[in-house]
């Protein structure tokens, strides 16, 4: 007999504030410079979060949200720092390591 395996949604494992921070800090050691993969974990919180909340507290429609966090997204920063900023997160530039 064939396992039947679900999909993984990371969303449904963030419950709390430390969970989420636990998972930011792993994705940023593994996605290195990948944006997409930034993205992905955004839109992750976001879906663990309410996410038209979120959309109005980021001055985003909710449509918008799901559109600037999808793969194809290419937000602009302001739309990045309000999305970080409804997320209750700083976006923070630092320098590279060389």
């Amino acid at each position: 007999m064939a396992e039947k395996f679900t999909p993984f949604d990371a969303a449904e494992y963030l419950k709390d504030e430390k969970d989420i921070a636990l998972y930011l800090e792993a994705a940023q050691e593994e996605a290195g410079d990948d944006p997409a993969v930034m993205a992905m974990v955004l839109s992750d919180i976001a879906r663990a979060r309410n996410m038209s909340q979120l959309a109005k507290d980021a001055g985003l429609t909710r449509a918008g949200l799901y559109k600037a966090l999808s793969p194809d997204g290419n937000p602009r920063i302001a739309t990045l720092h309000g999305i970080a900023k409804a997320l209750g997160l700083k976006l923070t530039l630092v320098p590279a390591h060389r």
